[in-house]
């Protein structure tokens, strides 16, 4: 009868399963979320958060801006709003007066 190098090899070789097991799995999620991201956002690029419907790019003074064409709801991209701000004070006043109607 063989006699084992050590007590514990088989809780080594069970834990190594796991761990390899455990690495699997997580790639297997991460490249499941990256396929559920990339679907969702062809669903929803350019679509209007409020209505669903789409969005159509409009330019204000050499600013672009997303426009529903159903409920006409202005929608800001990242840093746009900053650019915005920057902008002539009577154009913001205007473009302001829009939001409060």
């Amino acid at each position: 009868m063989p006699v084992k190098p050590t007590e514990h090899e088989d809780e080594y070789f069970a834990r190594i399963e796991q761990e390899m097991k455990k690495k699997i799995e997580e790639q297997k999620k991460k490249r499941t979320s990256e396929e559920e991201r990339a679907k969702l956002r062809e669903l929803h690029f350019m679509k209007c958060p409020k209505c669903g419907m789409d969005l159509i790019e409009i330019d204000l003074r050499g600013m672009k801006m997303d426009e529903c064409s159903a409920c006409r709801g202005i929608w800001l991209d990242a840093g746009e709003f900053d650019a915005m701000v920057k902008m002539d004070k009577p154009i913001l006043e205007r473009l302001f007066n829009v939001f409060k109607k």
